[in-house]
């Protein structure tokens, strides 16, 4: 029975279900005994009371959110298996619970081009990990369909809290913007930054500013005025991937221990971005449509049927706006659709399909690959923690 101490902070979304997905390993290959260490006791023990209580207990391991400059070989000095959130930035020397943090900011990068806006910005830290790779894969796939991004480091903001429900630097850097503009944020935490800022500032959400976090963290998307769109984590499987690898590691079946890494899922749309934008209004309008009835199966004769365009005039520009014609961004971001209800539901892909719109649920399948490069069961597996 393996005992472990979890030093994790459990005051937002993301600590918690890596905690959910600790447990359900543990229950379905343990039982383990966790001891559950208060956060603070980072500063208040530091590494070497923490070392001390985790040899006086037993402990076989620790996963922990820690800071790099803590004297981590005391831990692994003592014959203790160490797994660390990267809190700051990666450890070198032991696994990290990590992100796909670049993958996250090209997820962000291509749904504000599919919403047809031309003006991008990014807000986060430039020191952290998770934040400045969230930023450098925004912008590098930004770059390279021609865009350029402005970005707004929270470093050079004062340290005293809650300046951003006052007229400050960040809601001057809002106003500058030209409009509108789509904005990512690092995490959900600085998405509501911008939507106060923004009130502050007079500007209007999702018309001016569209505002992008991360993380889903249900609470504080919709604490959000308005509420925040953001990018979903796969945080509960890291959770059980961390926890596989711990117990890999204290029954020795691994030699060299390896990140495990949180992938991103997909984007749940609040009323921060829900709107579309493109400097030639008819191509606006088509796309607002779009988003707007994706459900009901339109097709592009139905889009035409919404602007004073030939198709021929139609397609040439949403192709300038948009980077793909009619027929296949109404066909990939139905596909996005029907993928994010694999995620939100357990009825089957033949029930989706139906509910979709979709008759054949193994045409939809042969479309979801072609998309995905996988097939909606595989998807579906890949992103949820198993069962």
């Amino acid at each position: 029975m393996h005992k472990i101490i979890l030093l994790i902070d459990i005051s937002e979304e993301y600590g918690q279900d890596l905690l959910k997905g600790i447990a359900k390993y543990s229950k379905e290959h343990g039982p383990w005994v966790f001891c559950r260490m208060p956060l603070f006791y980072r500063e208040k023990l530091g590494m070497e009371g923490i070392v001390n209580f985790a040899k006086e207990w037993g402990a076989d391991g620790i996963i922990a959110q820690l800071y790099n400059d803590l004297d981590i070989r005391k831990v692994l000095d003592a014959g203790i298996y160490l797994i660390a959130e990267d809190f700051k930035e990666r450890f070198t020397d032991i696994p990290n619970i990590t992100g796909g943090y670049i993958e996250a900011g090209e997820m962000g990068a291509e749904y504000f081009l599919n919403k047809g806006f031309r003006n991008f910005a990014f807000y986060g830290f430039k020191d952290i990990v998770w934040s400045r790779e969230r930023f450098e894969g925004y912008r590098n796939y930004l770059n390279a369909k021609g865009f350029k991004v402005d970005c707004f480091d929270q470093d050079n903001e004062p340290s005293r809290e809650l300046w951003y429900y006052k007229p400050s630097a960040l809601s001057q850097w809002l106003q500058s913007l030209p409009k509108p503009v789509a904005i990512m944020a690092c995490d959900d935490e600085r998405g509501q930054h911008l939507t106060e800022a923004c009130k502050q500032a007079r500007i209007q959400i999702p018309e001016e500013i569209a505002v992008l976090g991360v993380d889903n963290d249900e609470l504080t998307c919709n604490l959000s005025d308005p509420p925040l769109s953001s990018i979903g984590l796969d945080t509960e499987r890291g959770g059980y991937e961390a926890a596989r690898l711990m117990n890999l590691m204290i029954t020795r079946q691994i030699q060299e221990p390896y990140d495990v890494v949180v992938k991103p899922t997909q984007i749940t749309t609040r009323q921060s971005t829900d709107i579309a934008s493109a400097n030639d209004k008819y191509i606006a309008k088509a796309l607002k449509f779009i988003h707007q009835n994706i459900d009901n199966r339109i097709n592009v004769t139905d889009v035409l049927k919404q602007v004073p365009l030939s198709r021929r005039a139609l397609e040439k520009r949403f192709q300038e706006t948009t980077g793909l014609g009619v027929y296949k961004y109404i066909y990939n971001l139905q596909i996005q659709k029907f993928a994010e209800r694999l995620l939100e539901t357990d009825k089957s892909i033949f029930e989706i399909a139906l509910e979709s719109g979709f008759g054949n649920s193994k045409n939809i399948s042969r479309q979801f690959k072609q998309i995905k490069g996988c097939t909606p069961n595989e998807y579906r597996t890949r992103h949820l923690t198993r069962k």
